[in-house]
């Protein structure tokens, strides 16, 4: 690969490295800010659990959630529509989304409607509950009793199509059913249908095992309250009173044994505080019924009780909402500490993103030296074949040219001298015996000490008989490499008179630049 083409990568990497760290600031639409793998707050479980009167908030933790992929785009707009339906902060969101009154509901049915006509939806009961349960409640918000109707039936042929976990849930909406249907004239139809739903929900509170669930006693506690409203109405005040007392009962028992009930549903408060609040709050309702009724059936003595257990109550609930506002300035702290955790979080993320950018910056600078180094290595190895095969050459045709003689010393120069000292060396391989050397030329060519010097020195690019011996055991070793690559380097050491393989290589490297393993390598691959 060209050293051009690989700094286009090097860009292109970084640059798509570059966009995918934008920091959360940089965006504050609806799109939300960029994902950041380290982002803990951003779950459908924070938005749901703030969104009752921090709905602007909500959505925003939504949209992050969708965009760092903890939740699906569906499943965000599911949110979407339930925040603006169920929130309490109903000003608020009419005003963030700009338009009138109730528009918040609006946007809700729209989402509801899209989403039912999707094929995911279309293809999940789950789903299709989930938005049926929001487009009822939305139709009910909006006054609209037929569609209201519509979609709490549909609502309930789904929950009877799924397991028998939904059962509660269908037994809630049918008594809205009885409701929409009393408001739309089938006054006993309705009451009938809102009277089943009763008698069931509050069979679970007569088993022998268990007094039910918590869904249980909500969807109760919620339908008794439709059915004394109904009731109020036409004036029926002393057939309220045993409902209402109902509600009191039941309440009693779930103050007295909440962990019988714990279920972990959705409506399920989740301290001892949230508890607390919800038994206090259904409790006032129900006094306030009893107080109704007995002012309407103008029975003095008991409205003079109901009114002290009131007051008892306004007094609780003044304590709790001290408390509450405690609790929320915990909760405004514990969220700041979050964000702050969450911040610190991104720089680390920042951090090592950086750290990633420099190691393959680094990463490929290393590969472009080491193809450069390879490349040099692959035109040395070249070089040296082709020295060596020039070398060869010459040497045969030196021989087949001028046969060896044994000449008088003292007729030749050094250079002479050594031109033919150096044939016999050479055409013999006299150097692969790791005993050859100055001794061994002085005995085989009857040369002083001197001459022998002299020879090599004077006549030749050789300071030394030594560094003679080496050059040629080196070649002839490179030769070997070449020529016999089943051989180990050690094997090739020895056969080209070297003693020891580490002092060959150390000797190999410093001649050519390779060693040995390396100059095979390359040699064979340009072959």
């Amino acid at each position: 690969m060209k050293p051009q083409r690989i700094y286009i990568i090097l860009y292109i990497v970084i640059a798509v490295l570059t966009v995918g760290c934008t920091g959360p600031s940089s965006k504050k639409t609806k799109t939300g800010r960029a994902p950041q793998p380290s982002d803990t707050l951003y779950t459908q479980q924070a938005a749901m659990n703030i969104y009752g009167y921090q709905p602007e908030r909500a959505l925003q933790i939504i949209d992050s959630a969708v965009i760092v992929g903890n939740i699906s785009e569906m499943q965000g707009e599911l949110c979407r529509a339930r925040i603006f339906s169920s929130s309490l902060m109903k000003e608020q969101l009419d005003s963030l989304l700009g338009g009138t009154k109730d528009i918040r509901l609006d946007s809700a049915r729209h989402i509801g409607e899209r989403m039912l006509r999707h094929d995911s939806v279309k293809t999940n009961l789950k789903r299709q509950k989930e938005v049926l349960e929001i487009l009822a409640q939305t139709a009910r918000m909006q006054n609209d009793t037929i569609g209201w109707l519509q979609r709490s039936r549909e609502y309930v042929d789904v929950c009877y199509q799924l397991d028998s976990d939904t059962e509660t849930d269908a037994l809630r909406i049918e008594a809205e059913i009885g409701v929409a249907m009393h408001c739309l004239g089938q006054h006993e139809e309705g009451m009938a249908k809102l009277d089943s739903a009763i008698n069931k929900l509050d069979a679970t509170f007569y088993r022998e095992t268990n007094r039910g669930t918590f869904d249980e006693l909500d969807a109760l506690i919620i339908a008794l309250k439709r059915k004394i409203l109904l009731l109020a109405s036409h004036g029926q005040y002393a057939e309220t009173l045993p409902l209402a007392r109902r509600i009191l009962e039941r309440l009693e028992e779930y103050e007295k044994h909440p962990d019988d009930f714990h279920d972990g549903s959705s409506r399920e408060p989740k301290n001892y505080q949230n508890r607390a609040d919800y038994i206090r709050f259904y409790r006032n309702q129900a006094m306030n019924r009893i107080t109704t009724a007995y002012a309407a059936l103008d029975v003095n003595d008991s409205i003079n009780m109901t009114f002290e257990k009131i007051e008892r109550s306004v007094r609780n609930m003044t304590a709790g909402e001290h408390i509450a506002r405690y609790n929320a300035l915990q909760q405004r702290l514990e969220a700041e500490r979050q964000q702050k955790k969450a911040d610190r979080a991104n720089m680390i993320a920042y951090g090592s993103v950086i750290l990633a950018l420099l190691a393959i910056v680094f990463a490929i600078v290393v590969i472009i030296k080491n193809r450069a180094i390879n490349r040099k290595s692959h035109l040395l190895a070249l070089q040296i074949t082709e020295a060596m095969n020039y070398k060869k050459m010459y040497w045969e045709e030196k021989r087949a040219q001028t046969p060896v003689e044994s000449p008088h010393e003292a007729e030749l120069t050094n250079d002479q001298f050594f031109q033919y000292v150096s044939d016999i060396i050479v055409s013999e391989q006299l150097f692969l015996d790791p005993m050859f050397g100055r001794q061994t030329i002085m005995d085989r060519f009857q040369l002083s000490k001197e001459r022998v010097g002299a020879i090599f020195s004077r006549g030749s690019e050789f300071p030394k008989v030594t560094s003679f011996i080496l050059k040629l055991r080196l070649e002839h070793a490179a030769k070997l490499l070449l020529e016999q690559p089943d051989k180990s380097v050690a094997q090739i050491a020895n056969e080209s008179g070297f003693s020891t393989s580490t002092y060959f290589s150390d000797r190999f490297r410093q001649h050519f630049g390779l060693t040995p393993s390396d100059f095979r390598k390359e040699a064979l691959e340009q072959g």
